[in-house]
């Protein structure tokens, strides 16, 4: 079906930057909406921004300013750039994609997508 894979978390100082990818891969007719969510440590998974095919996007206001989220339509890819990142920034990021694909079949099927996540970690 379709997989998606992402890359670019790591360790980061209070302050830094990191860009996070997630490039979407296999029997891919479209992608509608992108986005990127975030689950820290005995917390609940949240929204951190999303993006529609047509560019236009959404954000937490916990990044606004700070996150910039972006994609690349012909390379199936969603970019999370993160300035000035905090502590509380800290958590496993995950991306999906609202994505309409083939099916065995070969008919078309709409399906959200996730990722298996990356880790940032914002400490000193």
């Amino acid at each position: 079906q379709v997989q998606l894979v992402e890359s670019g978390g790591g360790l980061v100082q209070p302050g830094g930057s990191l860009r996070l990818s997630c490039a979407a891969s296999g029997s891919i007719f479209s992608i509608n909406t992108m986005g990127w969510y975030r689950q820290a440590p005995g917390k609940q998974r949240d929204l951190v921004a999303t993006i529609r095919s047509g560019g236009s996007t959404n954000y937490a206001d916990s990044v606004k300013g700070r996150f910039t989220i972006s994609r690349d339509n012909a390379k199936n890819t969603v970019y999370l750039q993160m300035n000035s990142l905090k502590p509380e920034d800290t958590a496993v990021y995950s991306c999906n994609a609202y994505t309409n694909y083939y099916s065995d079949s070969g008919q078309i099927r709409a399906m959200v997508f996730w990722g298996k996540g990356t880790l940032v970690t914002v400490s000193s």
